[in-house]
């Protein structure tokens, strides 16, 4: 696919993500954190672009998200909304940024639209977040909700396990869902849970969901981008992890190609360097 293919497309917004489920079409969503790769992903077509949190782990070098600042993630979103012209542009908030009280995750997610320029924020947790929710929508806020695995409870989970595997926390998402939907999100993230169940919730609720690890019926897949890319130092990749690339592999062979050829004189040859003017005569010392 060339690049520039999102020129002469229709921009994406939260109303035509939900016209897109009326009508089953099935969008994308992929992580961006900086502006080369969002302009990549934008113009590659993908309808939504999250600057996710998951900067901590692949981008920050973090062990897991909870140590990501606001700081980095809205710098990360100003660079990501100077690549992206068709997309939805969502940003995550970090771990932090939405817990203390309403005022201080209002005044948060303001900095990302005001400041950032994303399009919608994304948040963690099911009905212990509802007023936090609300009070977002209130102020004119799309809110992307994230239930399953949520990694910012990582301490809590013990872990990256499956959700939703009993009747009782089965049964749990579904509410969740549809609470989380009463209060005004437009879409809602199931992450790592049976695929039945995201099937179930799927057909629950109105609102898009966005499927990570949670099978075929979700409305949206998102990945993040450098596990699709074959960018990242994993040694064990997520079962839901399908690499298209091997980005990895062909930088690492790019850079020794090149130092090698600056070792053995190949690099830079005449064609790549400048020479002084033949008018111009210079002496040593």
């Amino acid at each position: 696919m060339s690049s520039h293919t999102n020129e002469n497309l229709t921009k994406i917004t939260v109303p035509s993500i939900r016209t897109a489920k009326e009508l089953g079409e099935k969008l994308v969503c992929l992580t961006a954190y900086d502006y080369p790769t969002a302009r990549v992903v934008d113009e590659a077509g993908i309808e939504l672009i999250l600057v996710g949190d998951s900067a901590g782990n692949v981008v920050f070098g973090y062990e897991n998200t909870i140590p990501v600042s606001m700081d980095e993630m809205l710098f990360a979103v100003k660079m990501a909304r100077r690549g992206v012209k068709r997309a939805l542009l969502i940003a995550d908030m970090p771990y932090g940024s939405y817990h203390i009280n309403p005022d201080e995750t209002v005044r948060n997610a303001l900095r990302f639209i005001k400041e950032g320029g994303a399009e919608a924020v994304k948040l963690e947790g099911g009905r212990n977040r509802l007023e936090t929710i609300k009070r977002l929508v209130n102020e004119e806020i799309p809110v992307m909700g994230h239930l399953g695995l949520t990694p910012q409870s990582v301490n809590k989970l013990g872990g990256y396990r499956l959700q939703g595997k009993t009747q009782e926390t089965a049964q749990t998402l579904i509410d969740d869902a549809k609470a989380l939907e009463d209060a005004g999100v437009f879409s809602i993230v199931l992450e790592m849970v049976p695929r039945e169940l995201a099937q179930l919730v799927t057909e629950s609720v109105k609102v898009s969901t966005v499927g990570i690890g949670a099978g075929t019926d979700c409305d949206i897949q998102v990945l993040v981008l450098h596990d699709l890319l074959g960018l990242n130092f994993n040694e064990k990749q997520a079962r839901f992890v399908r690499k298209y690339a091997t980005l990895r592999e062909t930088m690492t062979g790019a850079i020794q190609n090149w130092a090698n050829d600056v070792k053995t004189g190949n690099y830079p040859n005449d064609n790549e360097s400048f020479a002084m003017p033949n008018n111009v005569k210079i002496r040593g010392a």
